[in-house]
Formats: C-alpha cells, structure tokens, sequence
C-alpha cells in the first residue's frame, strides 16, 4: 500500500513539472520562429515611416488617414496630424545645446 501512494505521488510531482516547464518552451520555439522574419513593406505604403518620428511629414500623416472614416474621425485625425507637425517645426526649430 506504501508503494502505491510514492508511484502516486511520483507521478503527480512529475505532471506538475512538466505543466509547467511546457508553456515556457512553446513562447521560446515561438520566438525563433520570428527572430530571422524581415517585413518588407509594400509598395505604395504609406505606413513605412513611423508615426510621430522626425521624418514623418503633415503629408505623410494625412495619407494615413483611412479614405472610409467618417467626416468627424477625418477632422479629428487631419487636426492631429497638424499639431503633431507644429509640435515638430517647434522641436527642429529649438536651438540645440
């Protein structure tokens, strides 16, 4: 009977062990699979320059705005797009120390 209850225990420890030992080495063969992935954006896409970067541009910014928003989601996006470019006339315009 005392043998029965260590195989009982033993195989509940073991289970547990690899419960969770196997989560953690799925996240990593994930994690390979997308170390070596170049994204190449297409051509045409207007996305490539990140928003709120230095390069990006009030044009750049107005290109992204979805062609089926909304006339209030359009207003409100092109007012972003020319405070997010006034914020950065000012930022280049500051004299650099």
């Amino acid at each position: 009977m005392r043998t029965y209850r260590i195989i009982q225990l033993t195989v509940l420890l073991a289970s547990l062990v690899l419960m969770t030992g196997l989560p953690s080495l799925s996240i990593q063969a994930a994690d390979q699979s997308l170390k070596g992935a170049i994204i190449i954006p297409l051509p045409g896409d207007s996305g490539a320059v990140a928003t709120d970067a230095v390069e990006d541009t009030l044009r750049a910014c107005l290109a992204r705005i979805p062609t089926d928003a909304s006339p209030g989601q359009r207003m409100l996006a092109e007012q972003s797009c020319q405070q997010n470019e006034a914020a950065r006339a000012q930022t280049q315009a500051a004299p650099k120390f």
